[in-house]
């Protein structure tokens, strides 16, 4: 048994469209483009892609912060090759930081993400021993 237990549902509301919904009930919408569905949510893979975003983002920003960075604006972007054969799993996925503040030192940047990276980042310590995942990052003066 696990320390934590975290549940997500989906429910199937027709063609390829369901509705992702977890403990506080806000609704995802999860869709393929057409022909097979209608392009009115978001694909698995891009799921994926967007749990190991947000989950280093969240750690990276509480870090930089914690660092007492002078953050003004963070978005992180995640891209990934997919194989072309079935299961089409990625086979690499790039994570792009971009930080906009004031005299933001590089060096905090770039501890915050390998934190993130090497300790703190569930989705990513378990994406890791299957694919390749690299990272760069910007920062920009605001």
């Amino acid at each position: 048994m696990s320390d934590q237990l975290l549940k997500a549902r989906v429910t199937w509301t027709d063609k390829y469209h369901f509705e992702g919904r977890a403990e506080y009930d806000q609704a995802v919408a999860i869709d393929y483009g057409p022909p097979l569905g209608d392009g009115n949510g978001i694909r698995p893979m891009e799921l994926l892609l967007m749990s190991l975003a947000s989950c280093s983002g969240q750690i990276v920003i509480s870090l930089l912060q914690k660092m007492k960075q002078d953050v003004r604006g963070f978005t992180v972007q995640a891209e990934g090759d997919k194989q072309a054969e079935h299961p089409t799993v990625f086979t690499a996925i790039r994570v792009e930081y971009e930080v906009r503040g004031a005299n933001l030192q590089a060096a905090s940047v770039e501890k915050a993400i390998r934190l993130s990276e090497e300790k703190y980042c569930p989705v990513w310590a378990m994406l890791k021993p299957a694919v390749k995942i690299s990272f760069s990052y910007k920062i920009l003066e605001a």
